[in-house]
């Protein structure tokens, strides 16, 4: 989290009032989020439990990371009743629910090219004016 103060800051909230993608990529933004939605949803709702399935994580960034999507309001942390300590849980709110979907997009959009998919870049259209009227041109 940014001290609002800084330049930083200041930054990112122009950034958000020009489009909501930046602020949708600064929501997801982060080197484990993207995983710990993801196995959250498939039931891995336990701090214990997502360390195992990210087992380089330190404790310190998963709970930065976790904190940071409460924050965003992608999920919410909940006591488990009659549990000796406290359990918690965590569970996707609908925006965290609606996230899944498009992060397995960009999954496989990045398996695919990871994969080997040829990168084109396309030609670039030509136009000339000939009496007030253009033609474009077919390279």
């Amino acid at each position: 989290m940014r001290k609002k103060e800084s330049t930083d800051y200041a930054n990112e909230q122009s950034l958000f009032q020009l489009c909501e993608r930046n602020s949708a990529i600064s929501m997801i933004s982060g080197r484990w989020k993207g995983q710990i939605v993801y196995y959250i949803s498939q039931g891995n709702d336990r701090f214990h439990l997502l360390q195992q399935k990210l087992p380089n994580i330190s404790e310190t960034v998963l709970a930065r990371q976790l904190k940071e999507l409460e924050n965003h309001a992608i999920l919410v942390k909940r006591e488990i009743p009659n549990t000796v300590p406290a359990g918690i849980k965590y569970i996707l709110t609908n925006k965290g629910v609606d996230l899944v979907p498009i992060l397995d997009s960009l999954c496989s959009w990045g398996k695919l090219y990871a994969d080997g998919k040829k990168i084109i870049v396309p030609a670039e259209k030509r136009t000339i004016a000939i009496a007030e009227t253009e033609v474009e041109l077919i390279p």
